[in-house]
């Protein structure tokens, strides 16, 4: 990547669930309407897992790449591969925003690491994103299949670093509630108020 542009991230599965044809629709649109002259940022997506079938991931991914050269973004849509789950740390950190376009998340995990590393997050309001993401604090919150809302937040967040500084501050301290001897310590007084009532 440039040293004078900026990286845009997802990290998750290659499949249709994740919505990554929302987000690459996004990316056109912001070309289009010049914006990533003004603010040059890559996509970078990060997919993989190792429990995944190869021959759906590969006809999902040949299904994005060409999206991605029939909307005109190719050269600035760069596939990874599969990354260690010890070196998403760096992607998260080195990233101005991830963004997670999913249909539906039970939880939400690559948006709770990317939070803890300093970076905002946009995200779809499905499952557990819609309650993990705190709009406009630690990112925003977007409907899914809906690439002319991901345009707009995705360019707030792009062209506005006093924002992106204040919202990477507020993901920091926001993810450190998720810390495991907290979690631990409410999960054992929900545990203590059961068993009294109970008794």
């Amino acid at each position: 990547m440039p040293a004078d542009e900026k990286m845009i991230l997802f990290v998750g599965q290659i499949e249709p669930l994740k919505g990554i044809d929302t987000l690459i629709k996004a990316i056109a649109q912001l070309r289009k309407a010049d914006v990533l002259s003004q603010c040059p940022h890559y996509l970078y997506i990060i997919g993989g897992n190792p429990n995944e079938d190869l021959d759906r991931v590969n006809q999902e991914m040949l299904r994005l790449q060409r999206l991605c050269t029939q909307l005109g973004v190719d050269d600035m849509v760069l596939f990874l591969g599969k990354r260690d789950q010890d070196s998403l740390q760096y992607y998260y950190s080195a990233a101005e925003v991830v963004v997670m376009p999913s249909q539906y998340e039970s939880f939400g995990m690559v948006a709770l690491e990317s939070m803890a590393c300093g970076t905002p997050v946009i995200a779809t309001q499905v499952g557990g994103l819609q309650h993990l993401v705190k709009d406009q604090e630690t990112g925003f919150t977007v409907p899914h299949n809906d690439p002319n809302a991901l345009e707009e937040k995705l360019t707030m967040l792009m062209c506005n670093q006093e924002m992106k500084v204040e919202m990477s501050k507020d993901a920091q301290e926001y993810a450190k509630t998720y810390a495991w001897e907290i979690v631990a310590k409410d999960l054992l007084n929900i545990f203590q108020k059961i068993s009294k009532t109970k008794s």
